[in-house]
């Protein structure tokens, strides 16, 4: 493993430390210091447990790439003609083994499952310490979801495809090669199960997470293996015991308006924060939507379409122009300007768990309950509907439409497409998609996953390319 470039990449991400812990500041370099000496005591351990949230905030990950890869690359948004040139190649299906977007995210994801791994080994038992290291079993779980999900195969497609290299602890000389696709599975199930259980917190905000949490990313990584039955398990139990409500449909659009963590668990189940004095700037993925920051990102046409005139979330979009278009302006993200607090990025809602418990329901042939934890989302984000009454294959193509609408510019979509072996086609409205912009890319293409970066396999070649590359 290139760890040396991971670390690098992570450095801003320590910068968050200086107003946590001066203490975990002074130690030496992690790949100066044996590992299991890196933290010393509990301050240590909550000092590098905020560290690993920063670094889940980094534009790399949660703070632009992640959730802009999931819609731009499917139907939700486009990149105007007018833009700044940036995720050009992701938006056309054209990157290459030295995409620099791609190789950041890898990097970064690394970084982060270094400083898990860190917080995870430390020889510290004190009453926090088993919520703090369950934390960063979760985030470590999270990170490793996303490397497989985007740089191998789905899981429901090939399970035995190569995956991504298994870290857990730190080794500077380590070149691991790529585990299975199911050997990365079968250890997010384990970092989740084991934050889970030793995880006592269910009351922390937002902004952390909690044992329901953990329980929730359980429910999606469940969907994504095609496990229905371990997929309504979680979700059920989130549902029924985690506490969280939803958004009413009067209040959805506040909802979104507000910038800061919540602790009275309204929707929010957890979310990467970003405030006055932490946040991406203008590399935020707020200012990649809003027309007053870089304003590249557009709504598609057709996703907007799909959304009634009574349903709540047509609210969430601005008719504007843009390249002398008429344009649907993403609006989900409202507080680039906003010099007291910024966007925070949503990880996982409990309008996703709702989403989870209705497929696995009807994957599983219950197409009643399916209905009835689908109805409660679609029915509350427009009061005029009167519910799905579709059964089998129909309600199943309901429930992931519902997914799209739903889960739109929070990165998704892609997401769902893959797990889905679906083939992307997109449809091409109000010239959304022109010049060398594919309107259709079959499952089959290779590029459908992202290349293993070149800098990492010029570090180790143990690593193999996907195929295609």
């Amino acid at each position: 493993m290139k760890i040396k470039y991971m670390i690098l990449i992570g450095a801003a991400g320590l910068l968050f430390l200086a107003s946590c812990k001066k203490k975990f500041l002074d130690l030496n370099p992690y790949d100066a210091l044996a590992q299991d000496q890196a933290i010393v005591d509990e301050p240590g351990m909550q000092a590098a447990v905020l560290g690993l949230y920063s670094n889940m905030r980094s534009s790399n990950l949660y703070g632009r790439s992640l959730p802009l890869y999931g819609d731009l690359m499917a139907d939700n948004a486009f990149i105007s003609t007018t833009n700044s040139n940036r995720y050009i190649a992701e938006f056309n299906f054209t990157y290459i083994s030295t995409n620099a977007n791609s190789r950041d995210t890898w990097g970064t994801a690394y970084n982060s499952i270094l400083r898990a791994n860190n917080i995870i080994n430390a020889p510290i038992t004190t009453p926090n310490s088993p919520q703090l290291k369950g934390e960063a079993l979760a985030m470590r779980a999270l990170m490793y979801f996303d490397l497989v999900t985007w740089f191998a195969k789905p899981y429901t497609v090939d399970p035995n495809a190569d995956g991504v290299p298994i870290l857990l602890k730190y080794d500077a000389f380590a070149k691991p090669s790529r585990a299975k696709v199911s050997d990365v599975y079968a250890q997010i199930d384990a970092d989740l199960a084991a934050a889970f259980s030793q995880m006592t917190s269910t009351t922390k905000n937002s902004s952390y997470v909690t044992k329901y949490a953990a329980r929730a990313l359980q429910a999606r990584v469940a969907l994504f293996k095609g496990d229905w039955a371990a997929a309504k398990t979680a979700a059920l139990d989130v549902i029924t015991n985690g506490g969280y409500t939803l958004a009413t449909a009067p209040n959805f659009i506040n909802y979104w308006k507000n910038p800061a963590p919540v602790s009275n668990k309204l929707e929010t189940i957890f979310e990467i924060t970003s405030d006055a004095v932490n946040n991406n700037g203008t590399n935020a993925l707020a200012y990649f939507y809003d027309q007053s920051g870089y304003g590249d990102a557009i709504g598609a046409d057709d996703l907007y379409n799909q959304y009634t005139a009574t349903d709540v979330r047509r609210g969430l979009f601005i008719t504007g122009t843009r390249a002398g278009l008429t344009v649907r302006i993403v609006n989900k993200y409202s507080n680039t300007g906003n010099a007291a607090d910024k966007d925070d990025t949503k990880v996982i809602r409990l309008a996703e768990v709702l989403l989870t418990l209705a497929e696995a329901y009807q994957r599983t042939g219950d197409d009643t309950n399916a209905k009835l934890y689908l109805n409660q989302l679609a029915m509350q984000r427009d009061p005029a509907f009167t519910g799905y009454t579709s059964t089998g294959a129909q309600l199943l193509s309901d429930i992931i439409l519902e997914r799209r609408k739903e889960l739109a510019f929070e990165g998704m979509r892609y997401l769902d497409l893959l797990r889905l072996n679906q083939d992307l086609n997109r449809v091409n409205i109000n010239s959304n998609y022109v010049g060398i912009t594919p309107v259709s890319v079959p499952a089959t293409n290779f590029r459908r996953i992202f290349p293993i970066p070149q800098a990492e396999r010029d570090a180790n070649p143990n690593i193999s390319q996907n195929t295609g590359y």
